[in-house]
């Protein structure tokens, strides 16, 4: 018999005695004793996994203030020119559109129209803000209100607001139009107030 022979059939000798030792224990051990021993090795495991979870770094977000706003179900979107809601006339409609969203509920956000500003070039940053469901579109610019004023009649059941010139002349039952000036920031809030209201 080789060496390795010797050496593999006295470690198989090993196993099979340290196997018999560890049946013979369990014989020996009584009921309550192994429930005792069960109980005590998996409140061990418990702690070490609660000991784990508690060293990781939480990384869910944190609890939303409870008085932080609920909004609706209503989505208020506006249309821009390149500048978005910067300055000028859009910055009044933006915030037009804040007030009505403070006493609305409604969600409001904007998308500016990028490149080339024509009607033509707005009609796809209008189609993507329809595709996201919104239920009132505003549209503030020549090109942007025109190509508003173009896709409303198919849109029935979304209010838009045109707010400055363009497209004033295809305004329809579901079409509001806003002119600028003093007071704008009042009457987009208005107008915007009165497209959610229609939704509901």
């Amino acid at each position: 018999m080789s060496q390795a022979s010797r050496a593999r059939r006295e470690r198989d000798g090993r196993i099979a005695l340290v196997g018999r030792a560890v049946a013979a224990w369990l014989r020996s051990l009584r009921g309550r004793t192994i429930a005792l021993v069960l109980g005590t090795a998996a409140v061990g495991a418990a702690a070490v996994v609660t000991a784990v979870l508690l060293s990781q770094g939480d990384d869910r977000p944190p609890v939303p203030d409870a008085r932080a706003r609920h909004y609706t179900e209503v989505d208020a979107c506006l249309l821009t020119d390149e500048n978005g809601i910067t300055g000028g006339t859009a910055a009044a409609v933006w915030q037009g559109m804040q007030d009505a969203s403070g006493r609305t509920h409604a969600r409001v956000s904007y998308a500016p129209v990028t490149g080339e500003q024509s009607a033509a070039a707005a009609r796809p940053f209008l189609n993507g803000l329809l595709q996201r469901s919104c239920d009132v579109v505003l549209a503030v610019g020549r090109p942007e209100a025109t190509a508003a004023a173009q896709t409303a009649p198919r849109y029935g059941k979304v209010g838009f607001v045109l707010v400055g010139p363009g497209g004033e002349e295809k305004a329809g039952t579901n079409v509001t139009v806003v002119p600028t000036g003093d007071g704008l920031r009042g009457e987009v809030a208005g107008a915007v107030e009165a497209a959610v209201d229609a939704q509901g």
